[in-house]
């Protein structure tokens, strides 16, 4: 588990205080309008997916609906509990864990055939990050993909945010034969981020064997 401060999980600072406004404001846009450059590289058919700070689980609702085998690990209550509210599907399996060590997936003993980690890994720091991609790689299955996304520019007032580059990312995956299939950079979604400079780098590796 990540550090704890005041029985805060390192990196998920502010979001809990502000869950009511990040519930309505991630769900007013939809998966295709945010990684419609993803769908060409999900699994085609019925598969297991991780999907790690799964936040508001629009993501997550949007793979069950596809067919997918879906188990979302949200830290923060007040996300996780408005995410379930939000998306009442009884085939989601909601897990309060977090990156770097995943405690209770791993307890899952399944190996997953894509993970997707979405505007978390940057509120890792250096050891978090190396001990993530860790514990990430021994969830893939032969062959499983892995999305990563890392925001760059401002930071919202109130979060933990480090600036992670793509090239260390690719470097640190590729230390346990995550190759990088897919690397683009991309502009925020949300007019206000892209008023004050913020972009996306969008990584897509695959586990050789």
């Amino acid at each position: 588990m990540a550090s704890m401060k005041n029985n805060i999980i390192s990196g998920t600072e502010g979001y809990a205080s502000q869950a009511p406004l990040l519930l309505e404001q991630y769900e007013s846009f939809s998966f295709e309008d945010s990684h419609a450059a993803l769908i060409d590289y999900l699994p085609q058919q019925s598969s297991k997916i991780l999907d790690i700070g799964s936040g508001t689980g629009r993501d997550a609702a949007w793979f069950d609906e596809k067919g997918h085998d879906v188990v979302a690990a949200e830290p923060t209550n007040e996300m996780r509990e408005g995410a379930a509210r939000l998306h009442p599907s009884p085939t989601i399996r909601w897990v309060d864990d977090s990156l770097p060590d995943l405690e209770k997936i791993k307890n899952l003993n399944t190996q997953f055939d894509f993970i997707f980690v979405s505007a978390v890994w940057m509120h890792l720091d250096t050891y978090q990050r190396e001990a993530a991609m860790y514990s990430v790689a021994k969830l893939l299955s032969k062959g499983a993909r892995l999305f990563i996304s890392l925001r760059h520019g401002s930071v919202p007032k109130g979060r933990r945010t480090f600036a992670v580059s793509a090239e260390e990312t690719i470097n640190l995956a590729l230390r346990y034969k995550l190759v990088p299939l897919y690397n683009k950079r991309t502009e925020s979604i949300l007019a206000e981020n892209r008023a004050t400079g913020v972009w996306w780098t969008k990584l897509i590796f695959e586990l050789q064997a």
